[in-house]
């Protein structure tokens, strides 16, 4: 905010210069930025002020704080005004159907204004800041806006059709036409919070007023209005409709209902000593009743356990008097109310850090050691640790990529009632969905590698993926893998079923991951013709999609040839964290492995044999692995030959042939008789 010293000293019993004015601003939280010296003779300060603190958007607001440090009085301005008997009641009517967002609105009438220019000294005050004067009306409630802090507004009476005014929400394709050159109607949505009269919007609430009720030089009768309004609700407004001013940076912030009278009673004042006229009696008012005064206590045992400095309660009542907190003490205890304006005092330590930042930060004892004890990492953050080295360490480069998709890209990969979430931000129309799953995004880093050169591409990514169910929207954080590389389907497949298996031994301990053919709308961007696509399958739960992406699919991202991709829940998979290890003894003795060949049909999955295996509970099975599957014209169409290592072991002694052999010979049997498989040793 731009502040004037000149204008700034006329609330100050003892003025301060602008060196003063900067150092005591700065060091009660609001730096300054700049400092330029006038041709008046006043020099304009841009004071930084943080969101929580819109009382300080204001030269009243700054003369608070200055005061507060320096011992000064605030002395406020004027603003008492004489009028009429008539009542304003029989001028207007005023109706709110919206007291939610608009708790208070009050409305005062003038007759017989003379707008012309305002005086010189009201000029040379808005010209210092920046603004430019209009008429004595407008600048009179400019003036205000950066005096007190309070937006208000001002109505050419006699163009308010129906003589009434109501707050509500805006009907959906209503026009509006904003003040200011060169501005066009708007076709409001429907929601927002206008002020209308009889027939139209004739303001957007707490952002801008209209150009068809503005304050001209024929303007005879006025209509003050002064408000409070949502913040959140004027915050919407002002981005639906790109519209944006002092007014809405000050609501967005807070403005208090109780602020509102005595504000628009500054402003009435002002207005009939710069442009004349007789104001009718009272006000009209509507909306919600004024809450009552906040109260806080601080404790002076926590404020001296909290800032470590040893400070006598006496000063700590002076600060906050100086604040204007009207402190009452109670043995150790402070008690204050809270002023309207004071939005951001709600806490306790809301009221040590006001008693803290008046007497100095530098007060505060500062150690030279700080005792520090490390923590141990989290489970959750190891987790992705150790999947992430799993990962690179067999040749996936991680990748970091945007949440937001093109809604093609995106479309694949919905289930069964799910649809898009989508943002309202003009920044994003060609990308504006957060992605349903995290391979659309690899596609695109694929793509851009494989069209600068890259044969073989191997991507993992775990991030959180977005859509919109039947109720509410939903998120989950996914781990998805992609190889795009130059090579059969088949052996892309293969090697992503031993990444995924080497992530969930990393993760879980387990040896082996299931997976069956995938049904339902999940599996959709699965080719569903090759095997081993499908679900992935975790101690009997599914926990994910493996499989080759369908050509269509791949050919919208701009890739051709086969696509291997996988997506698991990762917080299925990262339940099980960290994997408990076993620790056993060296084994000395050597191992016997026997290679077995099993022709089965096309359609029995590995699991389905391992499983077979398994159950035989062979005695001395040391390891069960995967070798190969070959299929040619020998086996005959829809079969194939796939190749398993057996290997045992006694660890007490040398194991002999004759001791396996039966087993085997067993075990060839079940294979038979449960896949229907030919054996060939």
């Amino acid at each position: 905010m731009r502040c004037s010293i000149e204008w700034l000293n006329t609330y100050l019993t003892k003025p301060v210069d602008a060196a003063a004015a900067a150092g005591h601003l700065t060091a009660a939280g609001f730096p300054c930025e700049s400092s330029e010296r006038l041709e008046s003779g006043d020099t304009v300060l841009e004071v930084e002020t943080t969101s929580n603190r819109g009382d300080c958007l204001s030269h009243i607001g700054l003369a608070r704080e200055i005061a507060a440090a320096t011992g000064a009085s605030v002395v406020m301005p004027p603003s008492t005004s004489h009028g009429s008997d008539e009542p304003c009641e029989r001028a207007i009517r005023i109706s709110n159907s919206d007291p939610t967002r608009c708790p208070r609105y009050t409305a005062r009438i003038i007759r017989g204004v003379r707008v012309g220019d305002s005086p010189a000294w009201l000029q040379e005050r808005l010209r210092a800041i920046g603004q430019i004067p209009r008429n004595a009306v407008v600048d009179c409630a400019n003036f205000l806006l950066f005096e007190w802090g309070q937006p208000t507004h001002v109505f050419d009476l006699a163009k308010l059709r129906g003589n009434a005014i109501e707050v509500r929400s805006a009907r959906p394709g209503e026009q509006f036409l904003p003040l200011g050159e060169g501005a066009r109607p708007i076709t409001l949505d429907g929601g927002e919070l206008v002020i209308a009269d009889a027939e139209r919007p004739v303001a957007l609430a707490g952002v801008k007023g209209g150009a068809e009720t503005a304050v001209t030089e024929s303007t005879v009768d006025l209509l003050v209005e002064s408000a409070a309004f949502d913040a959140v609700a004027v915050r919407r407004s002002s981005r639906s409709t790109r519209l944006a001013s002092d007014s809405s940076h000050r609501f967005e912030r807070g403005v208090h209902p109780a602020d509102v009278d005595a504000a628009a009673e500054r402003l009435i004042h002002l207005i009939i000593a710069t442009a004349g006229g007789t104001r009718l009696a009272g006000s009209v008012a509507v909306g919600s009743p004024l809450p009552p005064p906040r109260c806080l206590s601080l404790r002076m045992s926590e404020l001296r356990a909290v800032t470590g400095v040893d400070m006598g309660t006496a000063d700590a009542v002076r600060v906050l008097a100086a604040l204007g907190l009207e402190p009452n003490l109670c043995t150790e205890t402070i008690e204050c109310t809270i002023p309207p304006q004071r939005l951001d005092l709600t806490r306790e330590i809301d009221l040590i850090e006001e008693v803290i930042r008046i007497i100095g930060l530098d007060r505060i004892p500062v150690d030279d050691r700080i005792a520090i004890r490390p923590m141990r990492s989290q489970p959750q953050v190891q987790a992705i640790r150790a999947a992430k080295d799993c990962l690179s360490g067999i040749g996936f480069l991680e990748t970091v990529t945007p949440t937001l998709i093109a809604e093609r890209a995106a479309a694949p990969f919905f289930g069964a009632g799910e649809s898009a979430l989508r943002i309202a931000d003009e920044r994003a129309v060609a990308e504006p969905v957060l992605r349903p799953s995290i391979l659309p995004s690899l596609l695109q880093v694929a793509r851009t590698n494989r069209d600068r050169g890259q044969s073989s591409i191997r991507l993992f990514e775990i991030a959180c993926a977005f859509w919109l169910g039947s109720e509410r929207h939903e998120e989950r954080r996914v781990l998805s893998l992609l190889i795009c590389a130059s090579e059969e389907p088949q052996h892309l497949l293969r090697e992503l079923r031993g990444a995924v298996d080497a992530v969930a031994r990393t993760i879980t301990g387990i040896h082996g991951t299931d997976v069956t053919p995938a049904t339902g709308a999940h599996a959709e961007w699965l080719l569903p013709a090759f095997a081993p696509a499908g679900a992935i399958g975790m101690r009997g739960a599914s926990i994910g999609c493996i499989g080759l992406l369908k050509p269509s699919v791949a050919a919208d991202a701009g890739l051709d040839g086969a696509v291997a991709a996988a997506e698991i829940d990762w917080n299925a998979l990262a339940a099980a964290f960290p994997p408990m290890p076993s620790v056993g003894a060296l084994i000395n003795s050597p191992s016997i492995a026997r290679d077995l060949s099993v022709v089965v049909e096309d359609a029995v999955p590995w699991t389905a044999i391992e499983r077979v295996i398994r159950a035989a509970n062979l005695p001395h099975l040391e390891s069960l692995a995967f070798v190969g599957t070959w299929r040619g014209k020998k086996l005959g169409p829809g079969r194939k030959s796939t190749t398993l290592r057996l290997t045992f072991r006694d660890a007490t002694r040398t194991l002999r042939k004759e001791e396996v052999d039966p087993h085997i010979t067993r075990l060839l049997d079940a294979l038979r008789n449960e896949v229907g498989g030919e054996v060939i040793a």
